[in-house]
This record gives C-alpha cells, structure tokens and sequence, in this order.
C-alpha cells in the first residue's frame, strides 16, 4: 500500500510539477531493476492493454489472441523505447554541453514518458485514439528535465530534447509496424 502511494504521488508529481520533481529524483539513487519493477512495469501495461481491449473487445476488429500477442510487444517495446533512449541521452551528452551518466538518462527517460503511457488508456476506445497526442507532454518533461538530471545547459536543451524526440519517433514508427498485423481482422 504506502509503494502504491509513492507511484502516485510520483505520477502526480512529474505531471503537475515537473520541475520540482526533477529536483527531487536527481536526489534519488535507483537502479534500473527498480525503476523497470516499479515504475515501467505498472504503466506500460496501460497503452498495451488498452490497444488489445480496443482492438478486440471494444472495438471487435481483432481476434483476441493476436490482439494479446500484440499487446505483448507493445508491453516490451515500453521497457526497449525507453532503455534505448536513455542510452541515447547519455551519449548524446557531450554534444549538447551535458554530462554523461547512464542513470540520470534512464531516470530521465523513464519518467518522462509518464504521459505517453498515460494516454494509452484512449486506446481503450478506437475513436478516441487520437487523444494519444497528449503523450506530447513527454517532450516538455524531457526538456525541463535535462538540465536538471544531464546539468545540460538551459540554452541547447531545446535541441538535445529535438534530437531525443525524433529517435522515439523512429522507435514508435518500428513499433507500430512491428505490432499492427497483431491487431488485423481475421
């Protein structure tokens, strides 16, 4: 019960008060183990479930066992999109003026894709998918969180957050090709 409240209160945070809230994870020492148990685990499951209960239940497009298939690879891609960025950010630091620290990065990318996570639940109903884009606020969150968490300089934080915004696009584009026959009609 209290770690239920630590994740909601941590959820709560990073979206009403990123700022703060870097502050406070720059100040925390957690492994990967524990961000990917604790944090990954509990959200990437929202987009997955929600785009295999809409595509199969809700929506009855999809046979329910690919849709399960497909959710998946939506699950894992979650933990790979963000691992990968993070590797990202970390060795894009030195470009951008930023320090490199794998940790940090992953802190980064890991909490600031709340709100794209967040906003898998619209996959729930396949009309409102396009409410999708308010995973959006991932860039801000990236943005405010770099000179915080990667001490990159305020000014080349616009680009460094430019640069780790087109490589997740690239990723999600993968996925989704990699995860759409799933969700097909039969």
């Amino acid at each position: 019960m209290k770690s239920l409240k630590r994740f909601a209160r941590r959820v709560g945070a990073i979206l009403a008060r990123p700022e703060a809230e870097w502050a406070v994870i720059a100040g925390e020492q957690l492994t990967a183990a524990a961000l990917f148990v604790r944090y990954i685990a509990i959200l990437a499951v929202i987009p997955a479930l929600g785009r295999a209960i809409g595509a199969s239940l809700v929506g009855g497009y999809a046979p329910i066992l690919p849709s399960l298939a497909g959710a998946l690879v939506i699950y894992a891609s979650g933990f790979v999109i963000v691992y990968g960025l993070a590797f990202l950010v970390d060795a894009l630091a030195p470009r951008f003026g930023a320090r490199r620290d794998f940790s940090r990065a992953l802190d980064l990318m890991v909490y600031a894709a709340t709100p794209v996570w967040l906003a898998g639940i619209f996959l729930v109903v396949p009309g409102l998918s396009f409410l999708m884009i308010f995973g959006i606020y991932a860039l801000y969150l990236a943005w405010s969180g770099l000179p915080v968490l990667m001490r990159a300089p305020p000014e080349r934080s616009l680009a460094y957050t430019g640069a780790i915004a087109s490589a997740a696009l690239v990723a999600v584009i993968i996925v989704g090709v990699i995860a759409t026959p799933f969700f097909r009609p039969a």
